[in-house]
């Protein structure tokens, strides 16, 4: 069976919605729990279909796994398998971060290469160089990243790059290393701080979270826990960019504002009003059409690369025109050529994008090429006349929980056809 969405334009988006925990840090989560014998349970994690693919990663190393709702509960046993061979490792990127708890506590792990978006080269260079610096070895073979160690030991580690999944590995493999580690120009991202925050509960010691400099001081053994994952700031800027692209109001609970700063201050920019509503909440307004306003992708607290496909739907309605720069996935821009079809005035130059605001986009046929594309193609079909067919909407339900629901109830009318 096939399905799209048939999403209807001319919506005003408004009321409230509610966001979960973020995909971005659950998975991750859900690898930590590797790191200790016992029972781990993680709450507030969202309903979308990369955490059971994760679950059934975790379960090939011989983890019990159970998901309520949006309760994760896993079981890690005394002597996991250290080869991670999931057929599920092929369909989301994350998977790759079990090979530092592996290595971490088994001192060895194959985990096969993983799959995920299309957005272009992420290589694992800088995973396994990390790995290395700790003392192991690291090859990729067959299809598989292979290492392995007599002994881990501290290291100073400098990144060429601030990549979220490096770091990561990184962190998870040092936790258990022998002596004191230092990981310069780490990422910065609040996934980060939620993984620290539940190695410190752990048993971890952890000094400079959300700075460059992580310093971790290893530790014999770690302890299962319960751990609260923070609220998708992804998610909930998807729901910014949506009411201001449709002259909307919308209030976004669950997320924390200040993880946000800089897209609400960019949003501010094109027009709209921005009310910060407590520690987990904002209010969204846009009375006029948005200004055109210019985007650049960099590291957190930078912008957000995974908003950029929500930049370029704001742009193609605005008033002006916009640069947009993408500076870390080069593969992100494919994404345009979809805004095409729906009428967009948008042409590429490298790592560089010139959207000229139109008035009203047109209906068409489009596919989703990842995640935040197809959330990105759903808001612009919701500024175009007619009605806009979005195709491999799978990719939508790796990142969305309730993502149709969730626009029914703010006013948009957009349905899933299943066909075949």
């Amino acid at each position: 069976m096939s399905e799209h969405f048939d999403v209807h334009g001319g919506a005003c988006l408004s009321g409230e919605v509610e966001v979960v925990g973020a995909k971005n840090s659950v998975l991750k989560l859900m690898a930590a729990a590797l790191l200790a014998e016992g029972t781990t349970t993680i709450t507030n994690c969202p309903e979308i279909l990369d955490v059971p693919l994760m679950a059934d990663v975790l379960r090939s190393v011989g983890c019990a796994v159970s998901i309520d709702g949006g309760t994760v509960v896993i079981t890690t046993p005394a002597e996991p398998s250290y080869v991670a061979s999931s057929a599920a490792m092929a369909k989301l990127r994350a998977s790759v971060c079990v090979l530092g708890p592996l290595v971490g506590r088994l001192k060895r792990a194959v985990v096969a290469l993983p799959g995920g978006d299309a957005i272009g080269s992420r290589p694992l260079d800088m995973h396994q160089n990390g790995l290395r610096k700790l003392g192991a070895t690291s090859v990729i073979d067959h299809g598989c990243v292979v290492a392995e160690a007599d002994g881990l030991h501290g290291a100073q580690i400098w990144l060429d790059f601030p990549s979220v999944g490096a770091t990561e590995n990184i962190l998870m493999a040092s936790v258990l290393a022998k002596g004191t580690t230092v990981i310069d120009n780490a990422a910065r991202e609040p996934e980060i701080v939620d993984l620290c925050v539940m190695l410190q509960q752990m048993g971890a010691e952890i000094e400079g979270s959300g700075t460059s400099t992580l310093t971790v001081h290893g530790v014999d053994a770690l302890r299962p826990t319960t751990h609260r994952v923070i609220g998708d700031r992804i998610v909930g800027a998807t729901w910014a960019f949506a009411a201001a692209a449709t002259r909307g109001d919308i209030t976004v609970r669950g997320v924390n504002p200040h993880h946000l700063d800089l897209v609400l201050e960019k949003l501010r920019h094109a027009g709209a009003e921005i009310t910060v509503v407590g520690e987990e909440a904002f209010r969204v307004v846009q009375h006029e059409r948005p200004r055109a306003i210019d985007f650049v992708t960099l590291p957190y607290p930078g912008f957000a690369t995974d908003l950029q496909p929500f930049a370029v739907a704001l742009a193609s309605i605005a008033e002006g025109t916009s640069m947009i720069t993408e500076n870390v996935y080069e593969a992100r821009f494919r994404f345009i050529d979809e805004m095409v079809r729906l009428g967009a005035d948008a042409r590429t130059d490298g790592h560089h994008a010139v959207v000229r605001g139109v008035k009203r986009l047109s209906s068409a046929p489009v596919w989703a090429s990842d995640i935040r594309a197809g959330a990105g193609l759903v808001i612009a079909g919701l500024c175009a006349d007619g009605v806009t067919q979005l195709w491999d909407v799978f990719h939508i339900d790796r990142g969305y929980p309730y993502f149709v629901e969730n626009l029914t109830r703010l006013g948009a009318r957009v349905e899933r056809v299943v066909e075949g």
